[in-house]
């Protein structure tokens, strides 16, 4: 697509997408360069259309029904050939348009179902509750806002006009704690009860806090809401001995704010390797290797048995007996989703609560999305997995009738400063499978083959091919031609590069 025909454009590190004429000079999530956008176009959603054919977006998920893919797709603006054939199967039909949708939490998720129901549906009156004070902001910003490179102004997704514009009904500030659905009403602190037709959870995760004796002293913190970030800032940082606990992004993006805020930072990563889930060993140990250049110390196989101190934290104390001294501890061990509300109100919950296709809860009336949606036995966390979903369930609660058909597991991530990719199965499960590497100048290649067809890839020190990469894993490119010749990582980076061209 010709850039100055794009009305969208999508950040090729974080899925971010900004609309208008041009793109902006960085992105607002990640940081990434203006340089690291790609033309996509944007449409409203329109209602599936009933047909012999059904069509998966590849970049949300959305699955389409018609005998053609839609020219752009309605959750995410993919273009035509961001689609792939589905078996067919008749379209679910919708239930009709609601005319008030309440939306409970206003993270990524939340926001993108006001988003999409506000474009297919402009008369519905749409409420949308945050148990935080201010403006719905991106939580992806907080290491950035924690490291000074931003500030409190940029932390919003929407400027506060933007929600009387829209005609949506903001409420901050309030709390939800009990979901009325034979009344088909939710009731905030303090008795009140706010109706709907189409209710919306989005109330997102919250953090994994091992039990560890100690974890709740005073200097003990983790890192999810503004409020954290603007708590942990109020600490005197510069020469402080801090620890972060966990080693996977959230932990070294934290462990890189603190140290450019002048800490003595010590990340603690109870693995061989860092972000385990995301990375081999090799990539691992180059991923290292960068976090002990900008100046935060590593501490590998860390057991943590206990976090000591008074009433205010003084150290971590190993299983294996040594201690580290430490003024500040930051827990990043993960999320659980807030599932609460639905489980006493009867909705069936396993790890998030459960929702079929179309992100439709056990109950009819009641949507999920994001951080504490479970589909198909996931629960992604993650933040392209929120904004997709949000999209398809604001949609959905207004009779468009979209589904999701789930999203490969893929990170494309900039890692204090250094560019990452890691997708599907980046390790092999037995003897069938084909690993290529390739290693040099600070960059890292390693594709996994199956059947001839790549299932999963790193790269490290330069994504510049994550768009063709993904591309060629999600739609299934057959590579067995090119690998009976003998070829190396190098031929498939060559072959990924003349794709992109």
């Amino acid at each position: 697509m010709p850039k100055d025909s794009a009305r969208a454009w999508r950040c090729t590190v974080c899925g971010y997408i900004h609309r208008g004429p041009e793109p902006p000079e960085s992105c607002p999530i990640c940081g990434a360069a203006k340089a690291d956008f790609e033309p996509c176009a944007e449409a409203a959603p329109q209602a599936p259309q009933p047909a012999a054919s059904r069509w998966r977006c590849l970049n949300c998920g959305h699955v389409h029904a018609g005998p053609q893919p839609p020219s752009e797709c309605p959750v995410c603006a993919a273009t035509a050939d961001r689609f792939e054939p589905l078996p067919d199967q008749p379209a679910a039909p919708t239930k009709g348009q609601a005319a008030r949708v309440v939306i409970v939490g206003a993270g990524i998720a939340g926001v993108s179902a006001v988003e999409a129901a506000r474009r297919a549906s402009p008369e519905a009156r749409i409420t949308l509750l945050s148990k935080e004070d201010g403006l719905p902001y991106y939580r992806l910003n907080l290491t950035r806002f924690l490291a000074g490179e931003i500030g409190d102004d940029e932390l919003p997704i929407h400027e506060a006009g933007w929600y009387g514009q829209q005609r949506v009904d903001l409420r901050t500030g309030v709390e939800v704690t009990a979901l009325l659905l034979a009344e088909q009403a939710v009731e905030l602190r303090g008795g009140e009860r706010v109706p709907f037709e189409k209710l919306i959870l989005t109330v997102g995760a919250h953090p994994f806090v091992p039990p560890l004796p100690g974890a709740y002293l005073e200097g003990v913190t983790s890192l999810r809401t503004a409020a954290d970030a603007r708590r942990i800032l109020e600490a005197s940082l510069s020469g402080m001995r801090c620890a972060v606990l966990g080693g996977g992004l959230l932990g070294l993006e934290t462990a890189g704010a603190l140290a450019r805020r002048g800490a003595d930072v010590t990340l603690i990563e109870g693995h061989e390797w860092l972000m385990p889930r995301q990375l081999n060993r090799r990539a691992g140990e180059l991923l290292q290797q960068h976090v002990d250049r900008v100046g935060i110390q590593l501490r590998t196989r860390g057991r943590t048995k206990e976090l000591v101190g008074d009433e205010r934290v003084a150290g971590v104390l190993f299983e294996d007996g040594a201690m580290l001294p430490a003024d500040l501890v930051v827990v990043a061990t993960g999320i659980r989703p807030n599932s609460h509300l639905a489980r006493r109100a009867g909705l069936e919950v396993n790890q998030g609560i459960v929702v079929n296709n179309h992100l439709v809860a056990s109950h009819p009336s009641v949507l999920a999305a994001g951080d504490v949606a479970e589909h198909r036995g996931a629960v992604y966390g993650n933040w392209a997995a929120s904004q997709a979903q949000g999209g398809i369930a604001g949609a959905n609660a207004v009779g468009v009738g979209a589904e999701f058909g789930g999203i490969p597991r893929s990170n494309t991530l900039k890692v204090l400063g250094l560019d990452l990719l890691s997708i599907g199965k980046f390790e092999p499960e037995d003897g069938s499978y084909q690993v290529l590497e390739r290693e040099g100048d600070g960059r890292y290649a390693r594709f996994v083959f199956h059947d001839g067809r790549m299932v999963g890839a790193i790269l490290l020190g330069d994504t510049s091919l994550a768009s063709p990469l993904k591309k060629a894993i999600e739609g299934k490119a057959d590579f067995s031609g090119i690998l009976a010749q003998g070829a190396t990582a190098g031929d498939v980076l060559s072959f990924l590069a003349a794709e992109r061209a």
